[in-house]
């Protein structure tokens, strides 16, 4: 059963849709009278001192805030189209926004610096604790306005410019092909994956990541990885730093006044990443000063970072956030994707099918051209994102007095965007309910589906994009495109159920058949 009713608004195009709601905006802030206040938005209503954080307490709370994917299905049900949830401690109003055309409206109208939920434990971490590192550096991560604008000026080309990226899908297929190896040895006698091969996931991704953000192979895949390596303490730092953000910024904020434990593993945890990028940028600056080609285009993405700025910082804060936010997302949309693929063996053989057209004998190599060419690859990734949203919501904090849905919203408030929801909205997705890769490929034969282009934004919108984006996408298309064509994956054990950790994924033991295909 879809979480939503269908809608009158599925006969309308989208275009016309947008229109509608321009219009119904202009004449709402043109009748002040037509626009109710922002206190009679819907939502729990909080109670006095503690006001709605009780309901996020273990034990005694209403709502579980490690299942966040629930909980904004619940006040869609419950509320409709918007919903506040105010009087958080420690923290603004969040509202959450299940209407299209108003998401739209405030990407559109957002300025060059917008500014998403700030995530204050990052900030904190950022401006105070290491203040003295980040200075006025801070990132793409946690950071707004002119600090966030200026850095992201400094690296956005180089690493959003395709024929940057065009230069590691070799690296990418090498790193992939050790994994497949891993995978090959791992298999117990069932020809099955081991209950924990979502850590084997981990570690590719973040052998791949390493390879973008430190030019450097992090041996992640040695089947012989010490539980005290490096690389394990990489990502048992991401998961911990990453998987406790909702716990540190949604309850009680204790850790602003006083370094609680939860607080101090973080600090600790976020102290390690600096400390490892730190090492590996330094490593890849003596590297780069012995070079002798200094053609731009010779030059991998830390290189052209190095030789274009004086000051090394800007190359160790952009690793320590590609890092920090790509290891558990990469490695959570790839635990879905092959979820979906082992459980859906129609689309996988078309899958199958179309690697073989492109790629007629399985060893050759991976090329920009070759991936280009696998369209339902690209199509089956969209509608896992769409129906599955591995980020199950993205976000903006107001800049100014705005008018959603009839209300006046206040500068300052956090707006909540569920795709997850939005997704799955029948207004504005046709059929959302059925799994159809189809949808997002042009074809000029059979049934036409539509969507609403601001309905299922798995990597965001504007400015403030994911900037890692096209290297997220190249790293689960050459996976797929490695594994698919060479050999069959089936999952044989009773449905898994989605939960959120920090991402949106399969909760259980991904024990995945693999099979060779031979031929």
């Amino acid at each position: 059963m879809s979480l939503v009713k269908k809608s009158a608004h599925l006969s309308k195009s989208p275009l016309r849709l947008r229109r509608q709601a321009s219009v119904c905006s202009d004449s709402l802030l043109r009748n002040k009278d037509a626009v109710k206040p922002y206190s009679e938005i819907p939502g729990p209503k909080p109670i006095p001192i503690l006001g709605n954080t009780w309901r996020l307490l273990p034990v005694i709370g209403q709502y579980n805030i490690s299942d966040v994917a629930k909980l904004s299905v619940l006040f869609y049900q419950e509320y409709g189209k918007i919903v506040k949830l105010s009087g958080l401690v420690g923290r603004p109003d969040l509202l959450f926004v299940y209407d299209a055309d108003e998401i739209q409206k405030i990407y559109r109208q957002e300025g060059p610096t917008p500014f998403r939920p700030s995530m204050p434990c990052l900030v904190k971490y950022k401006g105070e604790v290491r203040k003295e590192f980040f200075g006025r550096e801070g990132g793409v991560v946690g950071v707004h306005g002119e600090p966030w604008k200026t850095f992201r000026t400094k690296v956005q080309k180089p690493i959003l410019q395709l024929h940057t990226v065009n230069k590691y899908v070799e690296p990418i297929e090498a790193v992939t092909k050790d994994f497949i190896q891993r995978m090959l040895e791992m298999k117990d006698e069932n020809q099955e994956m081991p209950p924990d091969f979502d850590n084997e996931i981990h570690k590719w991704a973040l052998e791949c990541i390493g390879r973008v953000s430190l030019d450097v192979r992090l041996g992640c895949l040695d089947r012989n990885l010490s539980p005290n390596s490096e690389a394990l303490k990489i990502i048992s730092a991401a998961k911990y730093a990453l998987r406790n953000i909702a716990i540190l910024e949604l309850r009680f904020p204790f850790w602003r006044f006083f370094p609680t434990s939860l607080w101090t593993r973080y600090v600790k945890n976020m102290d390690y990443f600096v400390e490892i990028c730190m090492k590996h940028i330094d490593a890849a600056m003596e590297r780069l000063k012995k070079k002798s080609v200094r053609d731009e285009r010779d030059l991998s993405l830390v290189e052209r970072i190095l030789a274009n700025e004086a000051d090394p910082k800007t190359a160790y804060i952009l690793a320590l956030d590609l890092i920090l936010v790509g290891i558990d997302t990469i490695s959570m949309a790839v635990c879905s994707i092959l979820y979906q693929l082992a459980t859906r063996q129609e689309e996988q053989e078309k899958l199958y099918q179309e690697l073989r057209r492109v790629l007629p004998n399985k060893n050759e190599p991976l090329t920009p051209e070759r991936l280009n060419q696998m369209v339902f690859l690209k199509a089956f990734v969209k509608e896992v994102f769409r129906k599955y949203s591995t980020v199950i919501g993205n976000g903006r904090t107001l800049q100014e007095d705005t008018v959603l849905l009839g209300y006046n919203v206040p500068k300052g408030v956090q707006v909540v965007f569920p795709t997850l929801v939005t997704g799955s909205m029948p207004e504005y997705v046709s059929n959302p309910d059925q799994f159809l890769p189809e949808r997002w490929m042009k074809c000029t034969e059979g049934p036409s589906y539509t969507i609403h282009p601001f309905a299922s934004l798995p990597y965001g919108y504007g400015a403030r994009m994911c900037l890692g984006r096209r290297f997220a996408d190249l790293e689960i298309q050459v996976l797929l495109a490695k594994l698919v064509r060479s050999y069959k994956l089936e999952y044989l054990h009773q449905p898994l159920e989605y939960k959120v950790t920090f991402m949106y994924a399969p909760d259980g033991e991904l024990k995945f058949k693999m099979t060779d295909r031979r031929k």
